[in-house]
């Protein structure tokens, strides 16, 4: 949803291997017969338990989850939550409140490098793209888990590629499906007559209505899945972004990237001069007035901040001729997880369809399910089917063109190279 859990510039700050190795090597050796990951002859792990006693021993532990606290609704969302485990499980879920998901990876790197093995800080983390690719690569995950999950069968992860694909990255099970992202433009129908739709035309309209757009600042995940669809529908070969950055030209690649932001800059909101911080942010400037387009990656946040009055009622979505890029983002547990059982036994709540039903609904969250409708009952399904006729909610089929992630690789580039550009003005 990349998203708030997605790592801004792990690679290089925290000194990672690139490409993928440790964990790699692991399940390659494993499956050679070559070598086994320590979990496999572990019997006490949660990993080689049946359910019934994962569940036992959850009851009474205490789960650290770290996830971005930026959104009002998502915290509350995860306050509802811990009362629900709580009561259900005797788990007290601590919701640890983070700015960006590299600061998660980088105290278990810490903890790794510490010597520290089974007593990490953090039980929980909501993750995807470079900051999973990170922790994988380098045997800082707990798994494989998710298949452990009585409700990740209800994903139909086999018939959803997406469900065990992270940017192009296999999950293999070291994190499970938690919820759906897509990029969705939204615009005030009083103020906008024909929005644009394709980034040629958003340039075109950015002329002729200068100050009314913008996107915010890089790192920011609004900011760089901007920047990620504007490549895809410059770059030359799109095809070149499922494969690490380094296999490429990288610099002839994102050139045209770089000729359109100087193009669109000057017609930004402060002429391209100063960005907003967030997504929120740049919603807050649609709900003053200042902007009549702009965008988020949750296709239902426009009509959910209609419903709760913080954009006008004449707020519309769409998304680009052609699709725009759309992800699913997860729950992982690292390696040293104090709290395994308990951060299982969460990760499997998120994904029953109560969870599910209620984050979706516009008044707590709205973020789209990771479900598949046709592995419930009919009661589940049409708790999980939106049955307002809110406009400014984009129907389910006009998400169905949606266009993959580049490779986590190409995401450190673009941001390293547009802070080098533009950061500094």
């Amino acid at each position: 949803m990349t998203t708030p859990f997605s790592c801004r510039r792990p690679l290089a700050d925290l000194r990672l291997t690139w490409p993928p190795g440790g964990a790699f090597v692991l399940t390659a050796l494993a499956a050679l017969g070559l070598g086994s990951p320590a979990w496999a002859q572990d019997t006490s792990t949660p990993l080689n338990q049946p359910w019934q006693e994962i569940e036992q021993q959850a009851r009474g532990q205490t789960v650290y989850f770290n996830a971005w606290g930026g959104d009002p609704n998502v915290n509350g969302y995860l306050d509802w939550v811990a009362g629900e485990l709580e009561q259900r499980h005797d788990i007290d879920l601590v919701h640890v409140k983070l700015d960006d998901t590299a600061a998660a990876v980088s105290r278990v790197l810490a903890e790794k490098s510490a010597g520290n093995v089974d007593e990490g800080a953090i039980d929980l983390i909501w993750i995807n793209g470079e900051n999973f690719a990170a922790m994988k690569a380098n045997d800082l995950l707990l798994g494989p888990f998710a298949q452990r999950l009585p409700n990740f069968a209800l994903t139909s992860p086999d018939a959803n590629p997406e469900m065990t694909t992270d940017f192009t990255v296999p999950t293999e099970g070291f994190e499970s499906p938690w919820g759906k992202a897509q990029l969705t433009f939204y615009y005030d129908s009083e103020r906008v007559e024909a929005p644009p739709t394709s980034m040629a035309a958003l340039l075109d309209w950015t002329e002729q209505h200068p100050g009314r757009f913008t996107y915010p600042l890089v790192p920011d995940f609004h900011g760089s899945t901007f920047l990620k669809q504007a490549l895809i529908a410059l770059i030359d070969d799109p095809a070149v972004l499922a494969r690490p950055v380094g296999e490429a030209d990288a610099e002839a690649a994102m050139a045209p990237l770089w000729d359109y932001l100087d193009a669109l800059h000057p017609h930004l909101w402060r002429q391209g001069r100063d960005f907003p911080a967030s997504g929120p942010a740049l919603r807050s400037l649609m709900g003053d007035g200042e902007l009549s387009l702009a965008f988020t990656f949750n296709p239902a946040e426009p009509a959910a901040a209609v419903n709760n009055y913080q954009l006008p009622p004449s707020i519309r979505s769409y998304v680009l001729d052609g699709g725009t890029i759309g992800n699913v983002h997860f729950v992982t547990i690292p390696f040293n997880a104090s709290h395994q059982a308990g951060a299982m036994v969460t990760a499997n709540f998120l994904l029953s369809p109560e969870a599910q039903a209620r984050k979706q609904r516009l008044d707590v969250w709205g973020d789209p399910s990771v479900l598949d409708l046709a592995r419930l009952n009919e009661a589940e399904r049409q708790a999980l089917t939106p049955m307002d006729d809110q406009p400014a909610r984009l129907a389910p089929q006009a998400l169905q063109q949606t266009l993959p992630e580049p490779h986590p690789s190409w995401m450190e580039a673009v941001e390293a190279a547009w802070l080098e550009r533009y950061g500094s003005r």
